[in-house]
């Protein structure tokens, strides 16, 4: 059973919220120099993000792998994203997994503040094409 239009703009609204509170966040984890925590926000505003996207579109969303996997499908492969902008979302979720799972690895300072710009602009891409 497929969503309503009402219900799928509804889901595309919660989505885009989370995403932008999410980069409101940032500048405060910054400060605070939470770059694990910092980290794992950038691929979730961005998750968020690609999620109303596909949403919108109708497109299935059923996990964060299978997020990529679509947005790669329906937007890389068709060229309305890059081949770099789909590596960086891939990129950004392979750093989250690695920031909450792996006891070894912590992001810092130098590897996280690189990736807050272009985070910003991969997500304001995305919300331009939400109607």
């Amino acid at each position: 059973m497929g969503l309503s239009i009402e219900e799928r703009e509804a889901l595309v609204n919660l989505q885009k919220e989370k995403a932008e509170n999410i980069l409101a966040q940032i500048d405060g984890l910054r400060q605070l120099g939470y770059w694990d925590t910092l980290t794992g926000r950038l691929y979730y505003a961005t998750f968020h993000a690609v999620c109303a996207l596909l949403i919108q579109d109708a497109h299935p969303v059923g996990s964060h792998k299978g997020a990529v996997i679509m947005f790669h499908q329906h937007y890389v492969k068709t060229g309305m994203f890059t081949k770099e902008e789909g590596a960086f979302y891939s990129q950004l979720q392979t750093m989250r997994e690695k920031s909450d799972y792996s006891c070894s690895y912590y992001a810092t300072e130098n590897s996280t503040t690189p990736l807050i710009e272009p985070t910003r602009q991969l997500i304001q891409k995305i919300l331009k094409l939400l109607k």
